[in-house]
């Protein structure tokens, strides 16, 4: 361990605030098409913090739990713990300290349902997927999917104190973009993946079987997507919105089937993956409201 000072951008770091905020971003829009109209400031506010907190504990548990493969992935060898920046042991306090006070705020706060499922999906990310299933089958992603999809249902249960089916619905989209999402991305980084012997797909089954599944997956996902206008959870404008995402991501996963290998077109469908999630609950947002702002325009 080296003398470096410690710094607060280091903690920071841990929580991968650009995931987190990508969680904590579906929370909300849950939250919002839990109601009719506005959501009450006590879940939103309260809410988005506890489920933001407790997504930032379970990514530092990935940190402490990752740290020697963080030191050999070209991608993550910068994180504080494989640069020496702190101690395991801070890391491992910070962690378990904001994932109690995430959770705290959710039981009495919020409510205890919201609670309970957030610590679920807390246990599900940073043990079952992080300690096991990461390591255990090419699969890993696939049944790991569902911590990473939980968000939309914590904030509709934030509001309304339920589970209910449409907020199942987002949670389903999620959970189905999540494997060509993150195939994507180990496409791009296998020769690391088998470095550090973790078995992601490209790495046990090739190149052409992962582009073949992330088509597949593509295809399934743009199916998923229709059904909260199916179900008339959603209306006309969402629709067109999630149609226009998902034949964007669908060019990109041909592309992708066609790549060569070595071609960057990896992590652009990547990079279009992140773009696809907030714009289809963005349009999922938006849509909600569109009567709201027609009444109010007397159209």
């Amino acid at each position: 361990m080296s003398n470096k000072k410690i710094k607060w951008s280091d903690y920071y770091e841990l929580c991968k605030p650009k995931v987190v905020m990508l969680l904590v971003f579906t929370a909300i829009v849950g939250m919002f098409l839990a109601v009719p109209g506005m959501v009450p400031w006590e879940p939103l506010i309260f809410g988005s913090i506890g489920i933001a907190l407790s997504s930032a504990s379970a990514a530092a548990i990935n940190h402490v739990v990752d740290q020697k493969v963080d030191e050999v992935m070209a991608r993550t060898k910068s994180r504080p713990l494989p640069q020496g920046n702190m101690p395991m042991r801070n890391a491992v306090i910070f962690a378990f300290v904001i994932g109690v006070v995430g959770l705290a705020i959710l039981f009495f706060l919020v409510n205890a349902l919201t609670a309970w499922l957030t610590f679920a999906s807390l246990i599900g990310y940073a043990v079952i997927y992080t300690m096991y299933l990461k390591r255990a089958t090419p699969q890993n992603i696939v049944i790991g999917g569902a911590a990473g999809a939980a968000p939309p249902v914590l904030g509709w249960t934030a509001v309304t104190n339920s589970v209910d089916p449409n907020s199942l619905l987002l949670f389903l989209i999620i959970f189905v973009w999540t494997p060509p999402h993150f195939w994507a991305l180990a496409i791009h980084r296998r020769d690391e993946y088998a470095k550090v012997e973790i078995p992601m797909l490209p790495v046990t089954h090739g190149l052409a079987f992962t582009r073949l599944h992330v088509l597949l997956y593509t295809i399934l996902l743009l199916i998923v997507s229709v059904l909260p206008f199916l179900t008339r959870m959603s209306g006309v404008f969402y629709l067109g919105g999630a149609l226009a995402l998902g034949v964007g991501f669908l060019y990109y996963a041909i592309l992708l089937m066609k790549a060569k290998e070595g071609s960057p077109i990896a992590m652009k469908t990547f990079g279009f993956s992140i773009f696809y999630l907030m714009g289809i609950f963005a349009f999922l947002l938006i849509d909600h409201y569109i009567p709201m702002i027609l009444q109010l325009l007397d159209w």
